[in-house]
């Protein structure tokens, strides 16, 4: 079985009910996730030995946070307790034309604050096959970029393949720290993943005429970027998913990937959103998994899509489907019959 390692924060998500602003609710629901979580969840789901390597404090909360990802069959072995807090996060869902809004409050968590020696990277990567980390993860603070530099210097030292996507936060770092350290860690990634805007902000080229706002794409500036990347860092595939974006509600969703010889682009599949959290780390585990399983690198990215999409219609950060729901979607079938 492909041994995938995941890296980063899972925090506490409290989300209003429903579609209620903050200044409504008077409850929140509660679920967990983060980047590498969701991706160590998809993958688990698809039958691979993922582990979710983090921090995370000796209390009910972290001991929450994980059993949350056992239950989903993430191995959580790497995961290391002590630390503080648990970063939290708070979401309100938009509709029509309100956007989602997301709040946080992670600050100091137990992963922000753990030092290299509190991880015996040696024994996490052996006989691993494939390390995926996200921006997120470096933005937390310096002793994680450290962290997640140290990290990848033991994956390449054990050969495994590194995925990155590039997921740039605006409320964690500024585009200057996240291209002073971003660019640092690329020389150790073989697949990067990452929108327009993550690709200007966290490495510094300039997009051409993209704007996910307008509801429409212009995919020669997707192949001028992802040229432009492979160029410099020599990736082995750069991929991003395209969301136009007519409304919170509406999106069209669909993705392309350069192998630096060719670009292709994806089917589009029209989504209604029940929860567009966690859309882009299910289509990186997607992507993931179809090149784990030796899917060529175009069926791997429809894989990716396919999944991403059945995503936007779960609660919660984790994409919780299945390969025969994807492949069933693929297939075809996108017509939502009751199966009985």
């Amino acid at each position: 079985m492909k041994k995938i390692i995941t890296l980063g924060e899972i925090m506490l998500r409290l989300s209003t009910p429903g579609y209620e602003r903050f200044v409504q609710a008077d409850s929140f629901d509660v679920v967990y996730g983060g980047g590498e979580s969701n991706v160590a969840v998809s993958l688990a789901n698809y039958g691979l030995d993922a582990y979710f390597v983090s921090k995370l404090p000796e209390n009910e909360i972290g001991q929450a946070a994980i059993n949350h990802l056992r239950r989903f069959g993430v191995n959580t072995d790497y995961i290391v307790r002590g630390g503080e807090r648990v970063g939290i996060y708070y979401l309100e869902t938009g509709a029509s034309m309100r956007p989602s809004k997301v709040l946080y409050d992670r600050a100091h968590s137990a992963i922000a604050e753990a030092d290299v020696s509190d991880f015996d990277f040696d024994e996490i990567f052996k006989d691993a096959d494939w390390f995926h980390f996200s921006g997120i993860t470096p933005a937390l603070s310096e002793k994680a970029a450290i962290l997640t530099e140290e990290a990848l210097k033991a994956a390449k030292k054990h050969n495994v393949t590194v995925s990155v996507d590039l997921n740039y936060r605006k409320k964690l770092w500024t585009p200057e720290r996240a291209q002073e350290v971003m660019t640092r860690l690329m020389e150790y990634v073989d697949v990067c993943i990452g929108n327009e805007e993550d690709a200007e902000l966290t490495l510094g080229f300039k997009p051409g005429k993209t704007d996910v706002t307008s509801g429409e794409l212009e995919l020669e500036g997707y192949k001028s970027i992802f040229k432009q990347m492979i160029d410099k860092f020599n990736f082995k595939y750069v991929a991003s998913s395209l969301r136009e974006s007519y409304s919170a509600s509406d999106n069209g969703w669909s993705a392309c990937i350069y192998d630096g010889k060719e670009f292709y682009h994806s089917r589009k599949y029209n989504i209604k959103i029940v929860d567009r959290v966690g859309g882009g780390d299910s289509f990186a585990s997607g992507l993931i998994y179809g090149l784990l399983t030796d899917k060529n690198y175009k069926d791997a990215l429809e894989f990716g899509v396919a999944a991403s999409a059945l995503k936007h219609t779960i609660p919660g950060d984790f994409n919780m489907v299945s390969v025969d729901e994807v492949e069933n979607l693929l297939g075809g079938d996108g017509s939502g019959r009751v199966q009985r």
